[in-house]
Protein backbone atom coordinates (compact mmCIF):
# COMPACT_ATOMS: atom_id res chain seq x y z
CA UNK A 1 0.00 0.00 0.00
CA UNK A 2 1.14 3.54 -0.68
CA UNK A 3 1.86 5.90 2.21
CA UNK A 4 -1.00 8.15 1.07
CA UNK A 5 -3.46 5.24 1.30
CA UNK A 6 -2.18 4.26 4.75
CA UNK A 7 -2.34 7.89 5.86
CA UNK A 8 -5.99 8.27 4.78
CA UNK A 9 -7.04 5.01 6.46
CA UNK A 10 -5.20 5.89 9.70
CA UNK A 11 -6.61 9.42 9.87
CA UNK A 12 -10.16 8.20 9.26
CA UNK A 13 -9.79 5.52 11.94
CA UNK A 14 -8.10 7.83 14.43
CA UNK A 15 -10.67 10.59 14.12
CA UNK A 16 -13.78 8.41 13.99
CA UNK A 17 -12.93 5.68 16.53
CA UNK A 18 -13.86 7.75 19.58
CA UNK A 19 -16.40 10.06 17.95
CA UNK A 20 -19.90 8.53 17.83
CA UNK A 21 -19.89 8.23 14.03
CA UNK A 22 -18.58 4.65 13.42
CA UNK A 23 -14.96 4.13 12.46
CA UNK A 24 -15.59 0.68 10.98
CA UNK A 25 -18.39 2.08 8.83
CA UNK A 26 -16.09 4.77 7.42
CA UNK A 27 -13.30 2.25 6.76
CA UNK A 28 -15.71 0.03 4.82
CA UNK A 29 -17.06 3.01 2.88
CA UNK A 30 -13.61 4.27 1.88
CA UNK A 31 -13.04 1.69 -0.89
CA UNK A 32 -16.75 1.50 -1.71
CA UNK A 33 -17.08 5.23 -2.42
CA UNK A 34 -13.63 6.02 -3.83
CA UNK A 35 -12.89 2.89 -5.80
CA UNK A 36 -9.47 2.43 -4.21
CA UNK A 37 -8.34 -1.00 -3.08
CA UNK A 38 -9.77 -2.28 0.20
CA UNK A 39 -7.09 -1.94 2.84
CA UNK A 40 -7.88 -5.39 4.26
CA UNK A 41 -8.62 -6.59 7.78
CA UNK A 42 -4.98 -6.60 8.92
CA UNK A 43 -4.69 -2.85 8.35
CA UNK A 44 -8.08 -2.42 10.02
CA UNK A 45 -6.75 -4.29 13.05
CA UNK A 46 -3.51 -2.26 13.00
CA UNK A 47 -5.27 1.10 13.10
CA UNK A 48 -7.51 -0.17 15.90
CA UNK A 49 -4.37 -1.09 17.86
CA UNK A 50 -3.09 2.44 17.31
CA UNK A 51 -6.29 3.89 18.76
CA UNK A 52 -6.02 1.41 21.64
CA UNK A 53 -2.72 2.92 22.75
CA UNK A 54 -4.23 6.40 22.41
CA UNK A 55 -7.10 5.68 24.80
CA UNK A 56 -4.77 3.92 27.25
CA UNK A 57 -2.49 6.97 27.31
CA UNK A 58 -5.34 9.47 27.66
CA UNK A 59 -7.06 7.56 30.47
CA UNK A 60 -3.89 6.17 32.01
CA UNK A 61 -4.95 7.06 35.56
CA UNK A 62 -8.12 4.98 35.21
CA UNK A 63 -6.30 2.19 33.37
CA UNK A 64 -3.66 1.99 36.09
CA UNK A 65 -6.35 1.84 38.77
CA UNK A 66 -8.08 -1.00 36.93
CA UNK A 67 -4.81 -2.92 36.50
CA UNK A 68 -4.02 -2.51 40.20
CA UNK A 69 -7.45 -3.92 41.04
CA UNK A 70 -6.94 -7.16 39.08
CA UNK A 71 -4.98 -8.97 41.87
CA UNK A 72 -7.74 -8.12 44.34
CA UNK A 73 -10.35 -9.35 41.88
CA UNK A 74 -8.44 -12.61 41.32
CA UNK A 75 -8.57 -13.18 45.08
CA UNK A 76 -12.36 -13.05 44.85
CA UNK A 77 -12.89 -9.54 46.18
CA UNK A 78 -14.21 -6.44 44.47
CA UNK A 79 -13.95 -4.08 47.42
CA UNK A 80 -11.68 -1.46 45.86
CA UNK A 81 -12.42 1.07 43.09
CA UNK A 82 -9.82 -0.60 40.87
CA UNK A 83 -11.25 -4.08 41.37
CA UNK A 84 -14.80 -2.86 40.68
CA UNK A 85 -13.61 -1.12 37.51
CA UNK A 86 -11.78 -4.24 36.31
CA UNK A 87 -14.83 -6.41 37.04
CA UNK A 88 -17.12 -4.00 35.21
CA UNK A 89 -14.90 -3.96 32.13
CA UNK A 90 -14.75 -7.76 32.06
CA UNK A 91 -18.54 -8.09 32.36
CA UNK A 92 -19.13 -5.40 29.73
CA UNK A 93 -16.84 -7.15 27.24
CA UNK A 94 -18.34 -10.67 27.43
CA UNK A 95 -21.47 -10.00 25.28
CA UNK A 96 -19.32 -8.45 22.55
CA UNK A 97 -16.90 -11.38 22.50
CA UNK A 98 -19.75 -13.90 22.22
CA UNK A 99 -21.62 -11.96 19.53
CA UNK A 100 -18.38 -11.22 17.68
CA UNK A 101 -17.44 -14.89 17.59
CA UNK A 102 -20.89 -15.78 16.23
CA UNK A 103 -20.65 -13.16 13.46
CA UNK A 104 -17.07 -14.09 12.59
CA UNK A 105 -17.37 -17.85 12.41
CA UNK A 106 -20.80 -17.79 10.76
CA UNK A 107 -19.61 -15.46 8.01
CA UNK A 108 -22.27 -12.87 8.86
CA UNK A 109 -19.59 -10.25 9.56
CA UNK A 110 -18.71 -10.12 5.85
CA UNK A 111 -22.35 -10.05 4.79
CA UNK A 112 -23.00 -6.98 6.95
CA UNK A 113 -20.22 -4.95 5.31
CA UNK A 114 -22.57 -3.20 2.88
CA UNK A 115 -23.54 0.39 2.14
CA UNK A 116 -27.22 -0.35 2.83
CA UNK A 117 -26.52 -1.73 6.31
CA UNK A 118 -24.20 1.16 7.15
CA UNK A 119 -26.75 3.69 5.91
CA UNK A 120 -29.55 2.32 8.08
CA UNK A 121 -27.40 1.90 11.21
CA UNK A 122 -25.82 5.32 10.76
CA UNK A 123 -29.26 6.91 10.52
CA UNK A 124 -31.16 4.80 13.05
CA UNK A 125 -28.62 4.69 15.84
CA UNK A 126 -27.89 8.38 15.32
CA UNK A 127 -31.52 9.14 16.18
CA UNK A 128 -31.36 6.78 19.18
CA UNK A 129 -28.26 8.62 20.43
CA UNK A 130 -30.06 11.96 20.10
CA UNK A 131 -33.07 10.77 22.08
CA UNK A 132 -30.94 9.27 24.85
CA UNK A 133 -28.73 12.36 25.03
CA UNK A 134 -31.58 14.87 25.11
CA UNK A 135 -33.94 13.02 27.44
CA UNK A 136 -31.62 10.83 29.48
CA UNK A 137 -31.25 11.75 33.17
CA UNK A 138 -27.91 12.93 34.56
CA UNK A 139 -27.69 11.64 38.10
CA UNK A 140 -24.79 9.16 37.78
CA UNK A 141 -21.01 9.51 37.63
CA UNK A 142 -18.19 7.10 36.83
CA UNK A 143 -17.92 6.04 40.49
CA UNK A 144 -21.53 4.76 40.32
CA UNK A 145 -20.71 2.22 37.60
CA UNK A 146 -21.55 -1.26 38.89
CA UNK A 147 -22.19 -4.80 37.64
CA UNK A 148 -25.75 -4.15 36.46
CA UNK A 149 -24.81 -1.05 34.45
CA UNK A 150 -21.72 -2.79 33.07
CA UNK A 151 -23.84 -5.66 31.75
CA UNK A 152 -26.44 -3.32 30.23
CA UNK A 153 -23.77 -1.22 28.53
CA UNK A 154 -22.07 -4.43 27.38
CA UNK A 155 -25.28 -5.45 25.63
CA UNK A 156 -25.45 -2.04 23.97
CA UNK A 157 -21.80 -2.35 22.94
CA UNK A 158 -22.53 -5.74 21.35
CA UNK A 159 -24.57 -3.95 18.68
CA UNK A 160 -21.48 -2.04 17.59
CA UNK A 161 -20.30 -5.11 15.69
CA UNK A 162 -22.91 -4.21 13.07
CA UNK A 163 -21.06 -1.81 10.70
CA UNK A 164 -22.17 1.80 10.95
CA UNK A 165 -23.44 1.51 14.52
CA UNK A 166 -20.36 3.09 16.22
CA UNK A 167 -18.96 1.42 19.31
CA UNK A 168 -18.47 4.69 21.16
CA UNK A 169 -21.83 6.02 19.98
CA UNK A 170 -23.86 3.01 21.09
CA UNK A 171 -22.14 2.68 24.48
CA UNK A 172 -22.56 6.41 25.12
CA UNK A 173 -26.23 5.97 24.20
CA UNK A 174 -26.47 3.21 26.81
CA UNK A 175 -24.68 5.35 29.39
CA UNK A 176 -26.94 8.35 28.84
CA UNK A 177 -30.03 6.11 29.00
CA UNK A 178 -28.79 4.81 32.36
CA UNK A 179 -28.39 8.35 33.68
CA UNK A 180 -24.68 9.09 33.31
CA UNK A 181 -23.54 12.60 32.45
CA UNK A 182 -22.15 13.17 28.96
CA UNK A 183 -18.55 13.35 30.13
CA UNK A 184 -18.73 10.38 32.51
CA UNK A 185 -20.70 8.32 29.99
CA UNK A 186 -18.06 8.99 27.35
CA UNK A 187 -15.31 8.16 29.85
CA UNK A 188 -16.82 4.75 30.62
CA UNK A 189 -17.42 4.11 26.92
CA UNK A 190 -13.78 4.85 26.13
CA UNK A 191 -12.53 2.56 28.90
CA UNK A 192 -14.83 -0.19 27.61
CA UNK A 193 -13.10 0.06 24.24
CA UNK A 194 -9.80 -1.20 25.68
CA UNK A 195 -10.67 -4.87 26.34
CA UNK A 196 -12.94 -4.90 23.27
CA UNK A 197 -10.18 -3.77 20.92
CA UNK A 198 -7.74 -6.21 22.54
CA UNK A 199 -10.19 -9.09 22.07
CA UNK A 200 -10.92 -8.27 18.43
CA UNK A 201 -7.25 -7.68 17.75
CA UNK A 202 -6.33 -11.11 19.08
CA UNK A 203 -9.14 -12.82 17.14
CA UNK A 204 -8.55 -11.17 13.78
CA UNK A 205 -4.89 -10.20 14.06
CA UNK A 206 -3.68 -13.72 14.79
CA UNK A 207 -5.37 -15.06 11.67
CA UNK A 208 -4.20 -12.25 9.41
CA UNK A 209 -0.61 -12.10 10.73
CA UNK A 210 0.03 -15.74 9.79
CA UNK A 211 -0.52 -14.91 6.13
CA UNK A 212 1.21 -11.50 6.16
CA UNK A 213 4.66 -10.81 4.75
CA UNK A 214 7.24 -8.27 5.87
CA UNK A 215 5.87 -5.51 3.63
CA UNK A 216 2.34 -5.91 4.96
CA UNK A 217 3.57 -5.91 8.56
CA UNK A 218 5.53 -2.72 7.85
CA UNK A 219 2.39 -1.09 6.43
CA UNK A 220 0.45 -2.22 9.51
CA UNK A 221 3.03 -0.64 11.84
CA UNK A 222 2.92 2.67 9.94
CA UNK A 223 -0.88 2.70 9.96
CA UNK A 224 -0.97 1.97 13.70
CA UNK A 225 1.42 4.84 14.49
CA UNK A 226 -0.55 7.33 12.38
CA UNK A 227 -3.84 6.19 13.90
CA UNK A 228 -2.40 6.64 17.40
CA UNK A 229 -1.56 10.30 16.77
CA UNK A 230 -4.87 11.19 15.11
CA UNK A 231 -6.91 9.26 17.71
CA UNK A 232 -5.20 10.99 20.61
CA UNK A 233 -5.99 14.38 19.09
CA UNK A 234 -9.62 13.50 18.35
CA UNK A 235 -10.17 12.02 21.81
CA UNK A 236 -8.68 15.05 23.54
CA UNK A 237 -10.87 17.40 21.51
CA UNK A 238 -14.09 15.44 22.06
CA UNK A 239 -13.65 15.15 25.84
CA UNK A 240 -13.03 18.89 26.08
CA UNK A 241 -16.03 19.75 23.91
CA UNK A 242 -18.37 17.57 25.99
CA UNK A 243 -18.08 20.06 28.84
CA UNK A 244 -20.08 22.55 26.79
CA UNK A 245 -21.45 20.80 23.66
CA UNK A 246 -24.01 17.99 23.32
CA UNK A 247 -23.83 15.06 20.88
CA UNK A 248 -26.23 16.79 18.47
CA UNK A 249 -23.54 17.79 15.89
CA UNK A 250 -22.50 14.14 15.59
CA UNK A 251 -26.14 13.10 15.26
CA UNK A 252 -26.70 15.58 12.43
CA UNK A 253 -23.62 14.24 10.64
CA UNK A 254 -24.84 10.66 11.05
CA UNK A 255 -28.32 11.45 9.73
CA UNK A 256 -26.98 13.31 6.69
CA UNK A 257 -24.41 10.62 5.86
CA UNK A 258 -26.89 7.81 6.49
CA UNK A 259 -29.45 9.44 4.23
CA UNK A 260 -26.93 9.93 1.42
CA UNK A 261 -25.75 6.32 1.68
CA UNK A 262 -29.31 4.99 1.51
CA UNK A 263 -30.07 7.11 -1.54
CA UNK A 264 -26.94 5.84 -3.27
CA UNK A 265 -27.59 2.23 -2.20
CA UNK A 266 -31.20 2.15 -3.40
CA UNK A 267 -30.65 4.05 -6.67
CA UNK A 268 -27.72 1.94 -7.93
Amino acid sequence: MSFAHLFIVAIIQGITEFLPVSSSGHLILLPALTGIEDQGQLIDVAVHVGTLFAVILYFWKDVREGLQGIPTLICGRANTPGARLALGLIIATIPTIIFGAVLHFSGLSDMLRSMTVIGWTMLGFGIVLYLADQWGPTHKETKDWGIRDALIMGLWQMLALIPGTSRSGITITGARQLGYTREDGARIAMLMSIPTIIASGILLGAEMAVEANAAVMRDAAIAAALAFVSALGALTLMMRLLRSVSFTPYVIYRIILGGILLIVAYTN
